[in-house]
């Protein structure tokens, strides 16, 4: 058992502070899903998914310290808050949860945002958002360039119960399906002034729920000409898995990261087409990437596509019966302007995953110049290494997942994480694609300063380094692989991450940590790329993060600024293991990143209060791995795209808190 201690905020009264609380004791997953599921498939499974299917009891240390108030209503408009040029999304006042479901009705994460083509004045931003105690799909939207934001809830809590026959894998048996959760959000806009909102939904079943349904479907939602304040009823059925019954459980998959997008370029073949990506997990062990698409404006959608199709780049099948590339996941589709479809995603079909030291893994890239309907073989955008292996270098935490350690001794910093692909097509040449990624092993980290891959651990499929921990040693870093003949080949096709250019050019990042980036094309044909960032101040040695953004004309050069304005500590909700697997962005002119931050402090009912003579009062709590228990909360802000030579910031965000 731990004793907690809560020290109150300076303006709140007086009140006890000692909480003495039990540890809770973990709760079993669901054995018909993730039970079943093989090792690469629990390690592939998205952190919505994980959280869907194995329901761990969160058990914080509260303590202490708090910045921006996102409690107290400053206004009829909730609670907005701004951090210098850092402009809080999402616009509710944080709920007082109870410590051992912290981050249950309070936490936001797992970002995208989109602007209008039409007026880039007009954003729409969504994401992960657990105020109603479970994960839900919320957004905001924005129509003064993310200078003031309003939230917008897509209405997901039931959709009809018999969807249409191509897009199901069976019927629920009943007029409406209630869905419990949801998540993995993403936004598009149309050409029309439609914006879109994919959102994933499941039911939790046995336990920790007393329903054994454990359902899952992406459901995609149109706000009709009212740029993202409301949204249309009820959703509309991309793909559906029914696990109503036992019989529908044990043999339908699970519907995993989704993600949707729009070809809202005016003149293509496919114009305003909603195309949707998602892996499906599978009772047969295995993980292929299929696609569908909407043809009149997201009221219907097409049957599913297979992605990931067979090639001898996927030399490892694992023993399945169904062989190919059957292991993926994080699929991102993009458009270009002559209207061909390019879907990229992390494969773990390599031949080197048969064994030995190296454990790369490769980003494929899929096309479709028919509307989604069929795929190319997939093509090699590079490979890559993944993060390491968490349990092996933070003591024990997070067993089963990969995360960002810290360097030294401390284990402040085992979020789970992965490293995956975003890309995007020049807007001034349909035939170059640039795809950029993580990677482990890059041109600053690597075995001349120590950082070796070792192989995989037998208990979990994730990458084990030598260096992990060590100061200049293992240093995460975003990659970048161009195709100049629209996707038939790319530089990292047959080059080396070793060798590859990364956007991390800083002296500052060469040996510190950058994950979970998007980009962007501006219109002009910049390039930005926003990621999380540990070259500022002692970030690598305590955990603590920052969120920087990069940019390029000519894709080799590029410049960065830091875009918070303060370092964020490690996540302390959800037991300090959840905070999303990506991040958003998107640069018209300007670029927009959104992220997950958490320097909100998280706010607690004092031990004593609410009882007979004691009134409730509130209180701030410690956390093990960061000064005191935070919140999750979604920013933005408005910033000039940096370029190579134009200066920048070593450690200034370069705004004077005033924005662009």
């Amino acid at each position: 058992m731990k004793y907690r201690y809560l020290r109150l905020l300076s303006a709140l009264p007086l009140a006890a502070v000692l909480l003495y609380q039990p540890a809770a004791a973990p709760i079993p997953a669901h054995a018909s899903l993730y039970a079943k599921m093989t090792t690469i498939q629990k390690r592939l499974l998205s952190g919505v998914g994980t959280r869907a299917l194995v329901q761990g009891a969160v058990n914080p240390d509260e303590q202490d310290t708090a910045q921006p108030n996102t409690y107290y209503p400053t206004s009829d408009d909730g609670c907005p808050a701004t951090l210098g040029s850092n402009v809080k999304v999402n616009q509710n006042c944080l709920n007082l949860t109870d410590p051992d479901l912290q981050g249950r009705a309070q936490a936001q994460n797992e970002t995208a945002i989109s602007h209008d083509p039409n007026n880039p004045q007009h954003l729409v931003a969504t994401f992960n958002d657990y105020r109603r105690g479970d994960g839900n799909c919320y957004g905001a939207f924005s129509l003064d360039g993310g200078r003031n934001w309003t939230d917008s809830t897509v209405p997901m809590s039931f959709s009809r119960g018999h969807p249409p026959t191509n897009v199901t894998t069976g019927d629920f048996g009943a007029s409406r399906q209630y869905w419990q959760a949801g998540g993995d959000t993403s936004v598009a806009w149309d050409t029309k002034g439609n914006a879109y909102f994919s959102c994933q939904v499941f039911d939790r079943g046995k336990p920790p729920t007393s329903n054994t349904d454990v359902s899952s479907a992406f459901l995609v939602f149109r706000s009709t000409q009212n740029k993202g304040a409301s949204w249309n009823f009820p959703g509309r059925y991309v793909r559906a898995s029914a696990g109503v019954t036992d019989a529908q459980a044990a043999a339908n998959p699970f519907l995993d990261k989704q993600y949707m997008t729009v070809d809202n370029h005016a003149g293509s073949p496919f114009q305003d087409r909603v195309y949707v990506s998602w892996t499906e997990f599978a009772q047969n062990g295995t993980a292929f990437i299929y696609e569908a698409y909407s043809a009149d404006y997201g009221e219907t959608f097409s049957p599913r596509h297979l992605v990931s199709g067979n090639t001898p780049l996927c030399a490892n099948d694992y023993g399945l019966a169904v062989g190919g590339c059957n292991e993926n996941q994080f699929s991102q589709p993009f458009t270009g302007h002559d209207g061909t479809l390019y879907i990229v995603y992390d494969n773990f079909n390599n031949v080197e995953t048969k064994g030995g030291p190296d454990n790369r893994n490769q980003i494929l890239l899929s096309r479709s110049t028919d509307g989604g309907n069929t795929f190319s073989a997939p093509i090699k955008v590079a490979d890559y290494y993944d993060l390491p292996d968490c349990a092996t270098y933070q003591g024990g935490k997070d067993a089963g997942r990969a995360c960002v350690p810290e360097k030294g001794s401390t284990s402040n910093s085992y979020f789970r994480a992965a490293n995956y692909p975003s890309g995007s097509v020049s807007p001034r040449d349909s035939s170059q694609v640039v795809v950029t990624f993580g990677s482990y092993i890059n041109k600053y980290s690597n075995e001349t300063n120590g950082c070796t891959a070792t192989g995989i651990s037998p208990a979990t499929f994730n990458n084990l380094y030598t260096g992990v921990k060590e100061a200049n040693g293992c240093a995460n870093k975003i990659l970048v692989s161009v195709s100049n003949d629209a996707g038939a080949s790319f530089t990292g096709t047959t080059t080396d991450p070793r060798a590859l250019t990364t956007v991390n050019q800083k002296s500052a990042q060469r040996k510190t940590d950058q994950w979970w980036q998007w980009q962007d094309f501006a219109r002009d044909g910049r390039l930005a790329v926003s990621y999380y960032d540990r070259q500022y101040g002692n970030d690598e040695f305590t955990g603590f993060s920052d969120f920087s953004l990069s940019g390029s004309r000519n894709l080799v050069d590029f410049g960065t600024r830091r875009v918070t304005t303060s370092s964020l500590p490690p996540p302390t909700q959800f037991g300090g293991l959840f905070w999303g697997d990506y991040t958003g962005l998107t640069a018209p002119d300007k670029a927009y990143p959104i992220w997950s931050d958490t320097r909100p402090p998280d706010l607690f009912l004092c031990p004593g209060s609410g009882t007979p003579g004691n009134p409730p009062t509130i209180c701030t709590g410690s956390a093990s791995n960061a000064p005191r228990a935070n919140d999750q909360d979604i920013f933005t802000a408005s910033l000039s795209i940096p370029l190579a030579g134009e200066g920048g910031d070593e450690g200034d965000n370069g705004d004077n808190g005033q924005g662009d």
